[in-house]
């Protein structure tokens, strides 16, 4: 089966710091096929954070060095906010990508990752908030491939039991599944769940299942690594929940469109 690794994160990132060859030879290490670069693309206070000519550059450079090795293809993640849908779809617009994963990752110029975010508000308020800014991203926002990690918000959560109960949330989360399905889009499975004593995939079992249910058939593998070490971290993880679900592809997107990918029971990769 082809390995791919569809959210990855290299020195371009500030919050990474392995350089993006060191990458790509860890991957070739592991024996993965593909790897998809998603730095990360935010606004920090007066400017994006992504040198977006460099980057695109040297994945083109290494491209051509591995070619032999590895397939290498030019993403990135977009921490989408509202009032600066123009200027992101500007940047989107004027690059070449070949893939975009759109993510939730500040409300209301408020990062989810710091403890502001949730000062005031129930655990129910918060979630229900941060559900609520996907589905109005998903209305107005629709240059994106993949939605990234819809489930992010308990990473940070500062309440005693942080878990997401898909029941609690179940009318928002089925508008956001069906808009994100009817829009043509998918969903990722992201291992960093894992990785931040979660125990589980982002999103968690019960939201995969509903949007399996709901009509959903794009779905990307990403171990949202900020280092080398963890490319392709608990795959195997995903492709167990995966086939348990009755998903039968996983997706991979070249020149932003989808291309699907069959699984092959009991053959599973991890790091």
């Amino acid at each position: 089966m082809k390995i791919v690794d569809n959210h990855v994160h290299t020195h371009f990132s500030i919050d990474a710091k392995d350089t993006m060859e060191d990458v790509i030879k860890r991957a070739i290490d592991i024996g993965v096929d593909c790897l998809t670069f998603t730095d990360h693309l935010e606004f920090n206070t007066d400017h994006f954070s992504l040198d977006i000519l460099k980057y695109t550059e040297q994945i083109s450079k290494y491209k051509e060095k591995y070619s032999d090795e590895i397939e290498l293809l030019t993403g990135i993640e977009v921490g989408y906010q509202s009032h600066l849908n123009k200027e992101i779809n500007k940047i989107l617009n004027s690059t070449k990508f070949d893939f975009v994963l759109c993510s939730t990752h500040t409300i209301d110029k408020i990062p989810v990752s710091h403890r502001d975010y949730f000062e005031g508000l129930s655990k129910e308020e918060a979630y229900r908030k941060y559900f609520e800014s996907i589905l109005q991203t998903n209305k107005e926002f629709k240059n994106y491939d993949i939605y990234g990690h819809l489930d992010y918000i308990n990473r940070y959560a500062i309440y005693e039991d942080n878990k997401i109960i898909y029941d609690d949330y179940r009318d928002v989360l089925d508008e956001v599944l069906k808009t994100i399905i009817d829009g043509g889009k998918g969903i990722e499975l992201n291992t960093s769940g894992y990785r931040y004593g979660l125990n589980a995939i982002h999103p968690n079992i019960d939201i995969v299942r509903r949007y399996k249910e709901l009509g959903g058939e794009i779905i990307t593998l990403g171990s949202d690594s900020h280092r080398a070490i963890d490319v392709c971290a608990d795959f195997d993880k995903s492709y167990e929940m995966l086939d348990y679900l009755g998903f039968k592809y996983v997706s991979i997107f070249k020149n932003r469109k989808c291309e699907f990918i069959p699984i092959y029971q009991n053959i599973y990769h991890t790091a």
